[in-house]
């Protein structure tokens, strides 16, 4: 039986009569998407027809999901709400905190060693709080989520920005930072601008060497990474059915690399093969009665220009492989491209590693597919030339492939099997060599790209495609190597051409799994203590923000002026980081050191502007801090794009940043800050950045009129004494007001909870 199925079935009841009651209000077809938001209003049977892109809307997730590096802030954060249990149900993953370095077995013993503390933390205090608790070595969220916990026509939401993942069931699972969260698991509505949708017409079918993944690397091509943001992607069309489930689910995982509020597609026999294949019959037992309202209504998909924003039409049949990157996973190359592409741009073309895994692409198809690669050039005696790895999704997929002989040819080319988490693709990766910062190449199936973020060298060109395409480039050891058409020298002299991959959807023999890794909690957990000591260097019981005082800031100093991408990576750097996330002072030691300075085009380096000297970021904001000196940070285009993390938003109010006003926010780091009491403003006219001075002093002229709709007016004193007035817009609501004037959204709940 399902997890939570009495809630799923509860979903499901209520589903029919709310999307006939909506479709009613908005007076025409609905898509997938639509009558899944219209089904989870927190006011229950909709009254109201909402507008895209403009109205803020009160949703009733119905589940939250969380994983260890952002579960500690999270539940740090919910231990002040004041509630006894989680009132929805409630997972946390154990996936982020283990290092990638010798192998699965040791590198687990080293993490439950090293992040004891930690573990220990989460466990006790999910069992407090009636949450589901996933051990170290279960898996990674994603993949556990969707083997265990994902249903089609559901909303969750996640402390991670690809729990989208789960789309590939027919969610809307939309990742949020560990505030909104709370907001959940309190009791409280959940907030969301309803978003804009964009279509995704898929016709034809994938063959040869085309897989899934190239679907979104190619939509990733086209929309960039800020093209999806504040809109929904749905999938639909004949290409859409033919794919398996987890395949959807790798396209909806990277939806978050183009700035989605998340991804979706419509429920069909996929899905119904893929529930049954985990355990779960009575959910699709449950989503056949009301089957006609887990996809869009017949005319949209018919007619489909008349209801998306944005339309998007993809012929999977004459899709060929792509290969993103480097430093961004929006820059697609087709791989008949990739010579000319890297040549022309002096990317180094030996492949040092090859890397498969990761939440995006660690499914049984996926590795047995990648197998039948290796399996070839095992085969035909060709030795690989770049070194690989490979992480499976969860322990149930690693016990599974072991039995069934894939991990065995893997190992048969030398591959290091790490173990059942993130590694590498989040920065967990020891690698050998890296801290040389040498210029190299690797190839990978994660989703991100970023500078330094796979082994913290920023001269790793790193390149995102399929996982058969990894296993391909890492045998051949070149980037420009194309198996459609190119062939490899085996060991004695025979030149072998690949055959295109092969693989299981699900495994024949079905899945299996001793021990997955689960601890259900406490029943009464009244009487469980969670203990965090105060000399902890991995753990902080948090102090409450302080309230605005009602008056206009002034005598800020402006902290940096960011340049160019600065995602969260850059905001709160991850790898050897992630130790700290339980401990807001310690970690806040990483904030915007990875943002480069407009002014001296060097990262870390900032103009103190009480001594004149230039220092670390987070040393100069300190300084500020400590003379009670308020700051703010500019930044430029989709500023906080990538992570969830919300980190990136706590370490600058918690030293003393008052304000980021930039050119455009990623939707989730918005929301982040505003949940944290900042203020997250936008340049009224994006040229009034090119106005701002490395030695201003920065004064807000009307915040005492903060107000839905009105722009805010702010004095830029240069250290000439000449001024620039910059009218900084914002999308607060009067609700959102009220978490600034609060002090942080947080305050309004343990309030509420103290009343």
């Amino acid at each position: 039986m399902a997890f939570d199925i009495e809630m799923i079935q509860k979903v499901y009841a209520t589903m029919a009569e709310r999307v006939d009651k909506a479709r009613e209000l908005v007076g025409r077809p609905l898509t997938l998407s639509e009558k899944i938001l219209y089904s989870h209003l927190w006011e229950g049977t909709p009254s109201k027809a909402f507008t895209r892109g403009k109205d803020y809307v009160d949703f009733a997730p119905d589940r939250v999901a969380c994983q260890d590096a952002t579960a500690q802030m999270a539940l740090l954060q919910f231990m002040h709400a004041g509630k006894n249990k989680a009132a929805v149900p409630t997972t946390v993953h154990c996936d982020h905190l283990i290092q990638a370095k010798v192998g699965a077995k040791t590198d687990l013993q080293v993490a439950n060693s090293q992040s004891k503390e930690v573990f220990d933390f989460l466990s006790s205090v999910s069992n407090k709080y009636g949450i589901g608790f996933w051990k170290p070595g279960s898996g990674i969220i994603h993949q556990i989520v969707l083997e265990n916990y994902a249903f089609p026509g559901g909303m969750m939401i996640g402390t991670d920005s690809h729990t989208v993942n789960a789309g590939g069931l027919g969610m809307l699972a939309i990742g949020v930072g560990g505030a909104d969260a709370v907001d959940v698991m309190a009791g409280m509505a959940w907030e969301l601008k309803f978003p804009k949708l964009i279509g995704v017409k898929l016709t034809g079918k994938l063959n040869g060497w085309t897989a899934p993944k190239d679907v979104i690397l190619k939509v990733a091509d086209i929309l960039t990474v800020k093209g999806g943001t504040g809109a929904i992607v749905e999938y639909f069309g004949e290409g859409a059915e033919s794919m398996s489930c987890t395949g959807k689910g790798t396209i909806c995982n990277m939806g978050a690399e183009i700035g989605a509020t998340t991804s979706t597609f419509g429920y069909d026999d996929s899905m119904r093969r893929y529930l049954n294949a985990t355990g779960r019959a009575d959910v699709v037992l449950a989503a056949d009665k009301v089957a006609s309202y887990l996809t869009a209504d017949a005319e949209v998909y018919a007619n489909p220009a008349d209801y998306f924003d944005q339309l998007i039409e993809i012929n999977l049949s004459e899709l060929e492989p792509h290969i993103n990157g480097p430093f961004t996973p929006d820059r697609g190359t087709p791989v008949s491209q990739m010579k000319a592409e890297a040549e022309a741009n002096g990317w180094p073309l030996k492949v040092e590693w090859g890397l498969i895994g990761s939440c995006t692409n660690s499914s049984y198809e996926d590795m047995s597919r990648a197998a039948s690669i290796v399996e070839q050039a095992v085969a035909h005696g060709i030795t690989p030339k770049a070194e690989f790895g490979i992480n499976p999704g969860s322990e149930q997929i690693r016990y599974t492939i072991e039995r069934d002989g894939i991990i065995a040819t893997f190992e048969k080319m030398g591959t290091k099997v790490f173990t059942n988490a993130c590694g590498p693709c989040i920065g967990q990766w020891d690698r050998e060599g890296a801290d040389k910062q040498e210029k190299n190449t690797i190839v990978h199936s994660f989703n991100r790209n970023f500078s330094k973020r796979a082994d913290g060298n920023p001269n790793t060109h790193a390149f995102v495609t399929s996982p058969e395409m990894v296993a391909a480039l890492a045998i051949s050891g070149r980037l420009d190597f194309n198996p459609i058409t190119d062939t490899l020298l085996a060991d004695n002299g025979e030149e072998v051409k690949l055959l295109p991959p092969v693989g299981d959807e699900l495994p024949t023999k079905g899945f299996e799994v001793e021990d997955a890794g689960f601890q259900a909690p406490a029943e009464d957990g009244s009487g469980v203590q969670v203990l965090v000591s105060p000399t902890s260097e991995r753990l902080q019981l948090l102090d409450p923000f302080q309230p605005w005082d009602g008056k206009n800031i002034t005598g800020a100093k402006l902290l940096i002026k960011a340049f160019g991408k600065c995602t969260t990576d850059h905001i709160s750097m991850a790898g050897p980081w992630l130790r700290f996330r339980g401990h807001l002072d310690n970690i806040s030691n990483n904030m915007l050191i990875g943002a480069e300075n407009a002014f001296n085009g060097k990262a870390n380096s900032v103009k103190n502007q009480l001594t004149g000297a230039y220092e670390e970021v987070p040393k100069v904001q300190r300084a500020y801090k400590a003379a009670g000196i308020p700051s703010i940070v500019v930044g430029d285009h989709n500023y906080g794009e990538g992570s969830s993390r919300e980190h990136a938003a706590m370490e600058p109010r918690h030293l003393g940043v008052k304000a980021v006003l930039v050119k455009s926010f990623a939707r989730i780091h918005e929301t982040n800050l505003k949940k944290q009491g900042m203020l997250a403003l936008t340049f009224a006219n994006e040229a009034d950045y090119d106005k701002v001075q490395e030695d201003d002093t920065i004064n807000f002229l009307d915040l005492v009129d903060f107000a839905p709709g009105k722009p805010l007016t702010l004095e830029f004193v240069h250290a000439d004494g000449s001024k620039d007035i910059i009218l900084a817009n914002h999308t607060y609501n009067a609700s959102q007001i009220e978490w600034f004037v609060a002090g942080s959204a947080l305050n309004l709940i343990a309030a509420a909870g103290r009343a």
